[in-house]
């Protein structure tokens, strides 16, 4: 007979198959209650619905028949709800890498949210198509919803820039700015103080309009903006703009995948107190770093996403004199979500010694998590075709290592993912950025007696005791955690034990 334990294993890989099965499923059917209502076809087709099932009836197994009837009678009903939910989105020419889906999925489960990638010559369609019933705006159609808005909320109406669509009952089409919104409330809760400070806006695109007003409406003293061919650019800023206390970034600069950006030096401004990035992906850019490293106050932009989108929510959902009447302060709809997207976003990272277990621990991670995990010792192989002890013994360790941070580079910044360093991953100072800048980093310590050096050319040329010597301060200095562990008798506990407290840490931010 099967082993107890082995048969719940089977069956928690096959309920993963199924759950992401059926989130592609729901996803489709709401794409399909959209094309209905370009159509002018009822979302109910009850025709359709029993010749499908008679023939999965025909599909199933002997053993799994007698349910499949009743089984995708309840999908059906479900997908029938979702297909049945008001439509919104996100509109703008190319949106690879949006999170509004996911953030408004979270804020509100009583309206479907969809992607809207169009051509400005197909905006006169969408307007007049009737599908949605309003929608965000992203670059670069900010100004052109606010010319097509009947209807503008005064900060759109200020700065010219409609983000937040809403299709009204009485045939008028409303108009808002809610990025205003999210920005005062990104600074707030940062703790940056910006009233009475004087202020540098890089960038004089889309974003920059709304940021304007926005810090206008919080105070501050004086407002220069900044662009690669204004009056002050990237090479006089530092001149003419020497008196700046706080730089907010509304430039794409430092965006995924082009997170290595950066557009100024920000040791050259004496009096510069702090710095804020509308950048959210990745987490820290290298704006942010860079503003770290020099001790001041900083931020970026998920925040500020998140925050615009809640009351773009209220907004969806006919909740105006609500949306208008946030109150100050901490809103628990918005800080929940913004840990629920956090965890989502960031990499699970773990660094530590060689031979500390941090590619098992991953492996495991993975697998619960449903992520996918890299090793970066084997990505290194995929990408030079061989692995990291035949480098070091072939090209030299300095050579490695150079190939190694173009490795880091290229996997670190991307979103979601359970990733196991390299040990010597930390002896490269510019491996701190990639390592930090998108992912929850734990420090995996071990006794130094649990680690091997087998097929581990510098643990044998240095000593596992001088390598450790030299890299603890790093690994404990890039980590977000440090998880410490003494000598286990069973390797399967210690692994149990690591993976059960790095989840219990990851849920607590959840």
């Amino acid at each position: 007979m099967a082993d107890l334990d082995e048969l719940r294993k089977q069956i928690d890989t096959v309920d993963r198959q199924i759950i992401d099965l059926f989130n592609e499923r729901i996803a489709i059917s709401r794409k399909i209650g959209n094309a209905k209502r370009l159509t002018g076809k009822e979302v109910y087709d009850p025709a359709r619905e029993v010749e499908k099932i008679s023939k999965l009836c025909r599909y199933a197994d002997y053993e799994s028949k007698p349910y499949v009837e009743e089984l995708y009678l309840q999908i059906m009903n479900l997908s029938k709800k979702h297909q049945s939910k008001p439509a919104f989105g996100v509109l703008g020419k190319s949106l690879p890498h949006t999170y509004s889906p996911v953030i408004h999925n979270i804020l509100c489960p009583d309206y479907s949210y969809d992607v809207i990638e169009l051509p400005e010559e197909d905006l006169d369609k969408l307007y007049s198509s009737g599908v949605f019933k309003g929608f965000n705006v992203t670059i670069p159609y900010k100004k052109d919803a606010a010319s097509r808005s009947d209807v503008l909320d005064e900060a759109a109406r200020e700065t010219g820039s409609v983000n937040t669509v809403v299709f009204g009952e009485d045939g008028k089409t409303y108009g808002y700015n809610t990025d205003c919104y999210g920005f005062i409330y990104m600074v707030l809760r940062s703790g940056i103080e910006v009233s009475g400070k004087n202020i540098l806006v890089l960038g004089t695109g889309g974003a920059s309009a709304s940021i304007i007003y926005a810090l206008r409406q919080l105070g501050a003293a004086d407002i220069l903006s900044c662009s690669r061919t204004g009056d002050i650019d990237y090479s006089n800023c530092y001149d003419k703009a020497a008196d700046t206390n706080v730089i907010v970034n509304c430039t794409p600069v430092g965006t995924y995948p082009e997170v290595d950006s950066s557009l100024l030096d920000l040791s050259r401004f004496q009096r510069l107190e702090a710095c804020i990035d509308l950048v959210y992906n990745p987490g820290r850019t290298r704006f942010i770093a860079d503003a770290k490293k020099l001790g001041l106050k900083a931020c970026s932009g998920l925040a500020m996403l998140v925050a615009q989108a809640y009351k773009a929510s209220l907004l969806f959902r006919g909740k105006k004199e609500d949306a208008e009447a946030i109150p100050q302060g901490r809103i628990n709809a918005i800080e929940d979500t913004l840990r629920k997207l956090e965890y989502r976003m960031r990499n699970i990272t773990l660094i530590g010694m060689p031979g500390s277990g941090k590619t098992t621990l991953a492996k495991k991670i993975a697998k619960i998590t449903g992520r996918t995990m890299v090793d970066l010792d084997y990505a290194y192989k995929d990408r030079f075709g061989m692995t990291s002890a035949e480098a070091i013994e072939s090209l030299g360790e300095d050579s490695f290592r150079d190939n190694e941070t173009q490795v880091a580079a290229a996997v670190l910044p991307e979103s979601g993912l359970v990733i196991s360093c390299g040990g010597g991953i930390v002896t490269r100072e510019e491996n701190e950025f990639y390592v930090r800048c998108n992912s929850n980093v734990f420090y995996i310590e071990r006794p130094l007696s649990c680690l091997s050096d087998h097929n581990r050319p510098v643990s044998i040329k240095h000593g596992v005791e001088a390598l450790f010597a030299s890299r603890k301060d790093k690994y404990e200095a890039w980590s977000d955690y440090k998880l410490s562990y003494d000598r286990f008798d069973d390797y399967e506990e210690f692994t149990d034990t690591a993976v059960r407290d790095i989840l219990r840490i990851l849920d607590g931010e959840v």
